[in-house]
């Protein structure tokens, strides 16, 4: 009997967004500790538009051909051997590692992937979300809350500077971090200062007019999801044993060592345990996603372009199914 064809965005070389083909496979079969999970909506990660570059070739290279993405809500369709924690027709989200960007996907939930690189997880999504929102949680809020609560140390009363606060990982940071009763400055642009504020952003510097290290000092923790020379000026606001704690690459130790503070990449995995918090404060609204713009399955190579261009309010997602 054939397999059933489904469609399915498949990678074949490095290169462009032009390289994002929509491709009839098979549909794939859950193994043991698997399920199969139609796919009602897809994140998208700026790290996807950078492996499609291939600027991680170099420690983690591509087996083509792939399918990108790995922020997942969906519905269980099938279940494999030995799975007992989920049962078919459950709505969930979280995270697979099998590609999203497709109509199903299967990814391992029992028992758990022990290495970092092949690690999944899924919980039972609130009826509160939409399967868009609840795309947004994985890779955007579960960032935002390791690099502040678990590499960060935030603390209720302390100051927080988020750089890139509008955006899909920012955007959840300002909302946790006001939650936590932290006091939280933003950087973003002109453009989207009112939204930064309204997240809960204390202070707003518009980062295209203002030098931050001019008017921010002394801060018990910087979050830094830009990278490059705003992470080297970062550690100019960090007060004597703050912390840094970046999303990009690694800060430089030696200044870090120079100046008293502590600073390293986020890390921190995530585990399902998060999700299901995470879930919980978006149901009770005091966090809310913010969608920047959803798309069609044929449209990802139009999602990463915007994604590319680093402009934006919250997480793109891929909207594959009703």
């Amino acid at each position: 009997m054939p397999k059933q064809m489904i469609q399915a965005i498949r990678v074949h070389q490095y290169g462009g967004p032009e390289q994002l083909k929509l491709e009839q496979i098979p549909c794939p079969e859950p193994q043991v500790g698997e399920v199969l999970i139609r796919v009602h909506a897809a994140g998208v990660l700026p790290a996807e538009w950078k492996f499609r570059q291939g600027f991680f070739q170099a420690f983690r290279p591509a087996i083509f051909p792939s399918i990108p993405g790995s922020a997942v809500a969906g519905v269980i369709e099938e279940i494999g051997p030995g799975v007992t924690s989920f049962q078919i027709g459950q709505a969930v989200f979280g995270r697979s590692t099998h590609g999203t960007y497709a109509e199903y996907t299967t990814t391992e939930v029992e028992p758990p992937a022990l290495q970092p690189e092949t690690f999944s997880l899924l919980a039972l999504k609130p009826e509160e979300l939409s399967f868009d929102e609840a795309a947004t949680i994985s890779g955007g809020a579960t960032i935002a809350w390791t690099a502040l609560f678990e590499d960060g140390a935030l603390q209720a009363g302390q100051r927080v500077l988020i750089q890139g606060a509008a955006g899909g990982v920012g955007s959840f940071a300002v909302q946790f971090a006001r939650w936590k009763g932290a006091q939280v400055i933003g950087t973003t642009s002109k453009a989207n200062m009112d939204f930064v504020h309204a997240l809960g952003a204390e202070t707003v510097i518009d980062y295209t007019s203002t030098p931050f290290e001019q008017v921010v000092h002394d801060v018990d923790l910087v979050l830094d999801t830009i990278g490059g020379e705003t992470q080297m000026r970062s550690m100019q606001v960090v007060k004597p044993g703050g912390r840094l704690v970046t999303l990009l690459e690694q800060p430089a130790q030696d200044v870090a060592q120079e100046r008293g503070i502590h600073a390293k990449q986020n890390a921190t995995i995530p585990t399902s345990g998060l999700l299901r918090t995470i879930a919980q404060l978006i149901g009770e609204g005091h966090v809310k996603p913010t969608l920047a713009r959803t798309f069609s399955l044929q449209e990802a190579s139009l999602a990463h372009e915007l994604s590319q261009s680093g402009h934006g309010r919250g997480r793109i997602v891929l909207h594959i199914a009703d």
